[in-house]
């Protein structure tokens, strides 16, 4: 098991580590994750998603732009991720700011995806009011006859954000609450473009 003890200068490299080994012990969705927003008058609110790709650019998850989170993320790009998986007593929290990925990468993720799960992206009206369950399976029933032959092409109001970290920190349970915390932090100036520093707990 990867510890604090193997963290190198690269935190992307200690993060793919524990992701894997969540992947292997946590019961569902290892790859969720709290994401916080604010909007621009910085009242917050948070929600889970999916985490659906990470590299040294960053962290990457995909919504409806016209959502609550795509509307506060365009007029307030600051936002924070939180992982916690249990199984193995282990917190990442990511800070930064979001940034949309690249429609090529949408398309491709978005092709990828299975066909009601395309269907669904052009039926709801994310975060808006609907009448009742029904106006929802309308909606569906629409699209599945609109698209009922070829591909369904990726909604213009749905696509990819990447949360390009400035800070990643590393927590590990410990007994007696002197809990393990590793802070990594942005800075074009260091040779490998973070510093690290250990927390008290």
């Amino acid at each position: 098991m990867a510890t604090m003890a193997d963290a190198t200068e690269d935190p992307f490299a200690l993060f793919a580590a524990w992701m894997a080994e969540a992947e292997r012990s946590e019961p569902n969705d290892p790859n969720a994750m709290a994401l916080a927003t604010a909007d621009a008058a910085g009242l917050p609110s948070v929600r889970m998603v999916l985490l659906k790709g990470f590299d040294a650019a960053g962290f990457v998850f995909y919504t409806n732009t016209e959502s609550r989170k795509g509307e506060q993320l365009g007029a307030n790009p600051n936002a924070a991720l939180c992982f916690h998986w249990k199984s193995l007593k282990r917190q990442v929290r990511v800070e930064g700011a979001a940034e949309r990925v690249s429609d090529a990468e949408a398309d491709a993720y978005f092709a990828s995806r299975h066909r009601d799960s395309r269907i669904g992206a052009w039926a709801s009206q994310q975060s808006r009011p609907m009448e009742g369950r029904w106006d929802l399976e309308k909606r569906v029933a629409q699209y599945v006859a609109r698209f009922a032959v070829g591909t369904v092409p990726r909604p213009p109001h749905w696509t990819g954000f990447r949360i390009v970290p400035r800070r990643i920190e590393f927590w590990t349970d410990k007994p007696f609450r002197l809990h393990e915390r590793i802070l990594y932090v942005r800075d074009p100036a260091a040779p490998d473009g973070w510093t690290t520093e250990r927390l008290f707990p």
